[in-house]
This record gives structure tokens, C-alpha cells and sequence, in this order.
């Protein structure tokens, strides 16, 4: 894990997100506490649905009025959760800033190139235009964009998907953020601009000394670009660990079975992808227990009953929330007696 700085750049406590709907309160992200130090990349990990972006979107206070915070979120030792609008622009680009999934959809279409990177480096660093103009340019270079003077003039669709990912970075960078939030940057790219993509996101971090926070679903795609993994499911924080460790040694089944949905190379053509049965929770009127009970080849009637706490294992860097982890004999019983089923290409009320 990197020793950067002392004291965490990212502190999040006990944070809460709920928003106000007509079947009621949902309860998007539930308690999640972790911490990020200056220079450290985080991936957070989950199915849709289980509260990864929410969370991301709370830290930087991009939420609708129907949403309800509580706990405390610490940027740089002040306290941000709360702040109005007005007050977080200071911090939004000069200080944090956010890759979007789909560039498409996040870049003006309106808007050339240049004036969108241009834009922020007037208002956060009040650069003169020659001096902004300049910077863009440098900025498009150090992301790899071919012949960046003559990309200043052009329009976003005149870019492919990989080009415009890459001037959503050089805007995300102008003014350089200490901390950058990469949500699904890779998810419309083919798999070799995926690869250049976390590439350059990891290349730009090093450079810079700046903190990332990776969003995705595929454990596949942290596994390699980030220090620490925290993997959530229905709005809690279920699993957090230093990204060796938990490779190594994960302990929830739920973290278990986002990594066996991933297609393996070794495996024969046209082979069955593995999947999680069943649905996400309802966040309105969650389960009672653990969360992923219903979904969980290995619950007991205790995970019916009782929700399990954030557990220390032997590395205490690594905690999870559940009753049977996995290496556990409740575990080993129960998985040996499902191998004879064919488990994973069965219903999981055949098992239960």
C-alpha cells in the first residue's frame, strides 16, 4: 500500500445517501466508512444498483434535492458533506473532478474541444485565453491525442469513443485535482483502448501524486491499477481490503462470485458464463439479515435472521460482513456439498 502521506487525503465516516421517493426512502448507500491517502488509488466495486456511483457522487456533492446525507465526508481535513453548490465549486476541478462513463453524453456537443479544456483553466487558474490555449495543448498531448493543436477546433463527434475518453481525462486533469474519480471510464471502449485508458489514468496519477478512486463492476479491471479494493452491495460496504490481499485471500461469497463471472481466457469456447442468480435488493424495503442472503448459495439461517458486521480477518487492513466466510467450515461444508450439485448452472432455490 503506498505510504504517500501520513494522514488520509479521503476520509469518509458512517456516510449515508438516501433519497426521498413515493414508495419511500431509498437507502442508496448505508453506512460506508473508508479512507484514501494522497497518492492511492481505491477501486470501488459492485453490481449496478449497489450504491458504487451514488457514493462517488455523494463525495463530490453531485446529488439531486430529493437526496438526505448524514456522516461526514473529510477532503484535506475539512469537512465537505453538506456544502451548498456555490461553496463546492472551488473544489470541483481545482481540487476534485470526475471522469464520466459515457464522454459522449458528458462533453457539449455544442462546444469545441478547446473551449471545453479551456474553460476551467480561465475560471479556477484565470489563465489569459493564449495561456489556456497553450495549456490545452499540453494537455491533450499528455493524454496521447494525436496532433492536439488541430483537435482544439474539432467537435466531440468528430473524435472516436477512445479520443473523447481521453479529452474527458485532459478536462478532468486542467487543473490539477488531487483527487480523480473514474466512473466506468472504460465501459463503451473496445478491450485494447480499455487497457490504454486505465493506462494512462494510472501513468497520470503517478505523475501527479493524486489519489483515484476507480468505479466499476469488474473486479478484472482493478485487479492491476488500484492500492486498495471496496466492494459493495446494496448500499453497504460488504468487503475492503488491500487489492493483493483480497485477491488473495477474499472472504466474501458475494466478492467470491463477482470474480467467477469473469470470463477466463483458459476457459473452453462457448463455455456457460457464470452468473449471480436472483436480483439486487430492493433498497426501499431491503431484506432482513445480510443483503445478499437471498442470492447466496452458502446462507445459513443465521444470514436470514442476523446482519452481519464489518469482521477483521487476519490481516487487519482487511474487513468483511459476513457470518461463513469463505475458508470457513461452514463454508467448506456447505461448498462441498454444492459441487455435487453443478451449482453454478442450477437455480439457486434448487440448493437452498
Amino acid at each position: 500500500m503506498s505510504k504517500t502521506a501520513e494522514t488520509p487525503l479521503l476520509e469518509i465516516d458512517g456516510l449515508k445517501t438516501h433519497f426521498r421517493t413515493e414508495r419511500g426512502l431509498v437507502r442508496a448507500v448505508d453506512g460506508v466508512t473508508l479512507s484514501l491517502k494522497r497518492g492511492e488509488s481505491l477501486g470501488v466495486v459492485g453490481e449496478s444498483g449497489s450504491g458504487k456511483t451514488v457514493l462517488s457522487r455523494s463525495i463530490m456533492g453531485l446529488l439531486p434535492s430529493s437526496s438526505v446525507n448524514h456522516g461526514s465526508v473529510k477532503f484535506a481535513g475539512r469537512e465537505i458533506l453538506g456544502l451548498s453548490a456555490k461553496q463546492m465549486r472551488h473544489v470541483w476541478g481545482a481540487e476534485m473532478s470526475m471522469v464520466f462513463q459515457n464522454p459522449l453524453n458528458s462533453l457539449n456537443p455544442l462546444m469545441k474541444i478547446g473551449k471545453q479544456i479551456t474553460e476551467p483553466l480561465r475560471l479556477h487558474l484565470d489563465m489569459d485565453k493564449a495561456t489556456a490555449t497553450a495549456t490545452a495543448v499540453q494537455l491533450l498531448r499528455d493524454v496521447r491525442i494525436p496532433e492536439p493543436e488541430r483537435r482544439l477546433s474539432q467537435y466531440p463527434h468528430e473524435l472516436s469513443g477512445g479520443m473523447r475518453q481521453r479529452v474527458m481525462i485532459s478536462i478532468a486533469l486542467a487543473c490539477g485535482p488531487t483527487l480523480l474519480f473514474a466512473d466506468e471510464p472504460t465501459t463503451a471502449l473496445d478491450v485494447t483502448v480499455q487497457a490504454q485508458i486505465l493506462d494512462l489514468i494510472g501513468e497520470q496519477r503517478r505523475d501527479r501524486n493524486m489519489s483515484v478512486i476507480l468505479v466499476t463492476h469488474d473486479l478484472g479491471v482493478v485487479a492491476g491499477h488500484t492500492d486498495q479494493i471496496a466492494v459493495m452491495y446494496g448500499g453497504k460496504l460488504v468487503e475492503y481490503a488491500p487489492t493483493k490481499t483480497l485477491f488473495a485471500d477474499m472472504k466474501m461469497p458475494y466478492t467470491k462470485s463477482l470474480m467467477r463471472s469473469i470470463p477466463k481466457l483458459t476457459d473452453p469456447s462457448h463455455s456457460r458464463l457464470a452468473t449471480i442468480p436472483g436480483r439486487p435488493p430492493d433498497l426501499v424495503n431491503p431484506p432482513q439479515g445480510c443483503n445478499f442472503a437471498p442470492r447466496c448459495f452458502y446462507a445459513l439461517p443465521k444470514c436470514n435472521v442476523e446482519e452481519p458486521p464489518l469482521t477483521k480477518a487476519a490481516d487487519p487492513s482487511h474487513v468483511y460482513a459476513c457470518w461463513y466466510p469463505v475458508g470457513s467450515p461452514e463454508f467448506n461444508q456447505r461448498d462441498a456439498a454444492l459441487q455435487e450439485t453443478g451449482y453454478m448452472n442450477v437455480d439457486i432455490s434448487a440448493v437452498s
